[in-house]
């Protein structure tokens, strides 16, 4: 059999087009555009509204332009993958309703979930699938409608999130080109710090869980900001270490989007020039596993093939991990 790689060959994203700024916040909660710009560095974020709009209209909208962008015909598509915490149901998988919006039936589909860390997870289950030989065309997307699960009366997490989803499609190469390697990891310890208590099987919903606002986020920021600066920059380095490359070989590290001071702080000490990072929180917001096919739409024109590209995200499980690729084609 011959070598295969699984490489990225289109990307698209989308995002709903209300924009909550930080003076609209601040009327929310007390809070001001001076106190979330120096803490977090997000000026806007954008929120789905409407009645029924879950995150399968973003994926729709991402995949629908996917399958455009790349010529592809929806009965090519071998399957379908979404990384998401906020899927419309339980069940169905939103996988299997943004293949139905868009006319793909012969794809296998299901959801996963990895909170933040989902793109850098996906990358890799993607990969696994190329590199069999028997699916040609499997197609990513990541994203969550953070919105859905935002406390607006907390403070200290509602400024953090916002929506959005991409969409990547990824086929085999035999070229040294996409996914050349990935470094995954988890640790339980972050069970209490960041989690949704309740809407599981452990505590399903009731009245007093919905008064008690369980099903939205809870974050222990410190807690948080240590673990995830201190591991997002070790997984960086080292993929950088294995593949034998140096700072200098990087052409753009893209590190998850949750907090500027976290981005800060990782990218000083995986030693990465600024300029070779890609940063877009200040007008997105932390949209979990959305936030690096976020930016990697938002700078598909400056990639050029060849380019080496370090991924890096940190997220609830505790989860984190590290991507190295080598992007497929030239900016369109």
């Amino acid at each position: 059999m011959k070598n295969l790689n699984a490489v990225i060959t289109g990307i698209t994203a989308a995002v709903p087009d209300y924009i909550l700024t930080n003076e609209e916040l601040s009327k929310m909660v007390d809070t001001s555009d001076e106190w979330i710009m120096t803490r977090v560095g997000i000026k806007e974020r954008r929120i789905l509204k409407g009645e029924q709009q879950g995150i399968s209209v973003l994926g729709t909208r991402a995949v629908k332009e996917l399958l455009q962008k790349t010529n592809t015909r929806p009965e090519e598509v071998d399957g379908v993958i979404f990384a998401t915490t906020t899927p419309d149901h339980f069940f169905p998988s939103a996988a299997s309703i943004v293949a139905e919006n868009c006319g793909i039936k012969n794809a296998f589909c299901f959801d996963m979930e990895v909170a933040c860390s989902g793109f850098v997870y996906g990358l890799e289950v993607c990969n696994g699938f190329i590199k069999t030989g028997k699916y040609k065309k499997v197609i990513l997307i990541a994203g969550d409608k953070m919105s859905s699960v935002t406390n607006y009366t907390d403070r200290a997490t509602c400024p953090l999130f916002g929506d959005a989803a991409g969409a990547v499609m990824i086929e085999p190469t035999e070229e040294n080109l996409g996914i050349i390697d990935a470094i995954l990891h988890s640790d339980g310890v972050g069970y209490a710090p960041l989690q949704m208590k309740a809407g599981g099987s452990k505590f399903p919903a009731t009245h007093e869980t919905v008064d008690r606002n369980e099903h939205t986020v809870y974050q222990e920021g410190k807690v948080v900001f240590k673990y995830a600066v201190s591991n997002m920059a070790q997984v960086s380095l080292d993929i950088m270490e294995r593949n034998n490359l140096t700072h200098e070989d990087i052409d753009w590290f893209v590190p998850h989007q949750a907090n500027i001071r976290i981005i800060d702080a990782a990218v000083s000490r995986a030693g990465v020039a600024r300029e070779k990072v890609m940063i877009n929180i200040e007008k997105y917001g932390n949209t979990s596993a959305g936030t690096i096919p976020l930016c990697l739409w938002e700078w598909e024109d400056k990639l050029r093939k060849g380019d080496n590209i370090i991924l890096t995200a940190f997220g609830a499980g505790f989860s984190w991990g590290s991507v190295y690729l080598k992007w497929g084609y030239d900016g369109k």
